[in-house]
């Protein structure tokens, strides 16, 4: 079997400082990492940080730097974060480094030598928060990114294109033969989706700005940063430099990509296309996950809600931080982060399954044996039962790790661990220690529980790596836990008699919800610190005209199930608007008559062969998507003001 394994995490954007979304998908990577080393893997782990593309070198200008010094500001912050939260990479790869420059340079050389790029023009919608053009069936509420919801730019200029509709076919067919290509399961059914509504080739090349890396073959031309920053899973292991590396970590390796579900498309569908062009291995799986809430709601700056990742292990500890994130949410779905779920998880699962079982065991074997292992052979059913179950759990743990459910892994770990402590009461040590003829069968059962928990501390190591430690220094082992293998610890009398245990001491404090909750703000109460996102100034504000219209005829636009067309009058005159409201209204007539409000000085354009005058303004939330209605006594062509 192939033994050698390869994960890593994306290349984080430098303009934003790491959050708990960024951690989550480090510390999934790392335990990834760390679990495979455990069953005996050559196991290497890269993440690192996007440091190129439009938003950069505007961010840069805005804060007074250049962009090499934006950036070298900020990729720091990201390793400082990963040291506070016990993540250990085999690399950290900055899209800046030479090394990386050369690796883009011979991808693209092969692609363009495969025949597969073309000089063109792109004409289209451009979000420069996503470095991503939007289809026009994608745009929504009039103009703006499906994805982070902001305003796009109408870009036209030269560019060279990836034959990337080449390669659908060959993409269908490889997730078809591949099932944990795309993990979850649920992402794959949507990018195969997307592939089937047709493919389109890629502009892979900017000439408006000048922050990337030139194309030796497109003079005046950068490359687009998704094409760039997709070959840094390359540039890592020795792509353009390194042969033996690349042949051992990339294409005799199990290579997995571990991302956010926003980004899950470029790594399905753009980055295999790419390698298929390349004539490049794909990788074994692509792994997408969930976003995270806070308390319930969405995380924003202006709710003071966002979750920091420092502030969270100075409240419970790293490793406890670790354990529940992973533990919380299946990995693929969303989940929500709240100071309930974290001190219940910490108290239930950690102080009082696993270090209640750790000080319970330690204590009676000094109260019986004085702390010094003595062997026994007196067995019976309980014996055999945890056993079995050993060898179950690490089965099953191994399953779930395959196919990239941490929760679930830790679920089968923490039945092993609630067994032992089911164990305790079956065999009542406490009663057996009152006979001197039960000596030996005492003997059988506190052996069992000292090596189950070096073994739980071998299980639990990728997830807690100093927790796991500190349970085998107080079992009275001396080694490194980083060199534990599980398959050393399969069997069992794996401390010998006359090995002298330590002290018990607790690693999992019992925390008191009261004293963490954070006091719900009162809701009338003004903040003075609010920070508010987007900020504008009221010029910008100005510049928007927005005024109320009357509906006057509302219905469908043919062939298209997303717009409704309105024709609506604005005092002096009577204009069109597309709105794409369509599943929010099915029955668009009974708007007729209501007032509403609309921009109206947006650049008329055209939608599905209808010209459209303008955007009606609507509010979203959880129940759904409203137009801004006004009382019907105001004069149409009111400006808002």
């Amino acid at each position: 079997m192939n033994k050698n394994f390869y994960v890593t995490t994306p290349i984080y954007y430098v303009n934003g400082d790491p959050h708990v979304g960024s951690a989550y998908t480090t510390i999934a990577a790392d335990v990834m990492a760390r679990y495979k080393r455990t069953m005996g893997y050559d196991a290497y782990f890269l993440t690192g940080t996007d440091e190129h593309g439009q938003k950069v070198e505007e961010t840069a200008k805005q804060k007074g730097y250049t962009p090499q010094q934006w950036t070298d500001i900020m990729a720091p912050r990201f390793k400082e974060m990963w040291a506070k939260l016990g993540i250990e990479y085999s690399d950290f790869i900055r899209t800046t480094e030479s090394r990386h420059k050369e690796a883009v340079k011979k991808i693209l050389k092969k692609v363009y030598e495969n025949g597969d790029i073309y000089k063109g023009e792109y004409s289209g919608k451009y979000c420069v928060s996503c470095e991503t053009f939007v289809p026009e069936n994608q745009i929504v509420n009039g103009n703006h990114c499906p994805d982070c919801g902001k305003e796009l730019r109408v870009v036209k200029e030269e560019s060279y294109f990836f034959k990337m509709s080449k390669y659908q076919d060959a993409l269908l067919e490889h997730i078809d033969k591949h099932p944990d290509f795309i993990l979850p399961r649920s992402r794959r059914n949507e990018v195969v989706s997307f592939i089937k509504q047709g493919l389109q080739d890629l502009s892979i090349s900017r000439n408006t700005f000048e922050w990337g890396i030139p194309i030796e073959f497109a003079p005046g031309h950068i490359t687009y940063v998704w094409f760039d920053a997709l070959t840094n899973y390359l540039t890592a292991v020795g792509y353009e430099n390194n042969p033996e590396m690349f042949d051992k970590y990339w294409n005799n390796a199990e290579v997995m990509h571990l991302l956010g579900k926003d980004i899950v498309r470029f790594h399905a569908i753009i980055w295999p296309c790419m390698l298929l062009s390349a004539g490049e291995k794909l990788p074994d799986k692509v792994v997408a996950h969930g976003w995270w809430t806070s308390e319930g709601e969405k995380m924003s700056k202006s709710k003071g809600n966002v979750v920091d990742p420092i502030s969270e292990i100075e409240k419970y500890g790293v490793d406890a931080f670790r354990y529940c994130l992973m533990r919380e949410v299946q990995f693929g779905n969303d989940g929500d982060y709240s100071t309930k779920s974290v001190v219940t998880r910490i108290n239930s699962d950690l102080a009082n399954d696993l270090g209640n079982l750790l000080n319970r065991t330690l204590g009676m074997y000094k109260k019986y044996f004085g702390g010094v292992v003595v062997n026994g052979a007196t067995r019976d059913k309980y014996d055999d039962e945890i056993e079995t179950l050993w060898t179950e759990v690490v089965k099953e743990v191994e399953e779930q790790m395959n196919i990239v459910q941490y929760s679930k892994a830790l679920e089968a770990i923490w039945k092993f661990i609630s067994r032992l402590n089911k164990y305790i009461d079956e065999t009542a040590p406490w009663t057996l220690a009152k006979d001197e003829a039960n000596r030996d069968r005492l003997a059988v059962v506190m052996n069992h529980l000292v090596d189950g928990l070096y073994k739980a501390a071998v299980m639990v190591y990728p997830y807690m790596p100093t927790s796991a430690q500190k349970i085998w220094n107080q079992l009275g082992e001396t080694r490194d836990i980083h060199t534990a293998k599980v398959e050393e610890v399969m069997g069992w009398n794996l401390l010998r008699e006359g090995h002298v245990l330590g002290n018990a001491e607790p690693i999992f404090p019992r925390l008191d919800l009261e004293t963490l909750e954070v006091p719900k703000k009162d809701p009338m109460q003004v903040n003075e610190d609010l920070e508010v996102e987007n900020p504008i100034d009221i010029t910008d504000f100005d510049k928007v005209n927005i005024q109320v219209v009357e509906i006057l005829e509302a219905g469908k636009v043919k062939g298209a199930d997303k717009l409704l067309k309105f024709k609506v009058s604005v005092g002096d005159h009577v204009r069109q608007i597309l709105s794409g409201i369509a599943k929010y209204y099915p029955e668009p007539e009974k708007l007729v008559g209501k007032k509403v409000l609309a921009i109206t000085n947006l650049k008329p354009r055209k939608m599905r062969g209808e010209i459209s005058q303008g955007m009606l303004l609507s509010t979203e939330d959880k129940n759904g998507l409203r137009l801004v209605e006004v009382n019907t006594e105001v004069e149409n062509g009111s400006k808002a003001k």
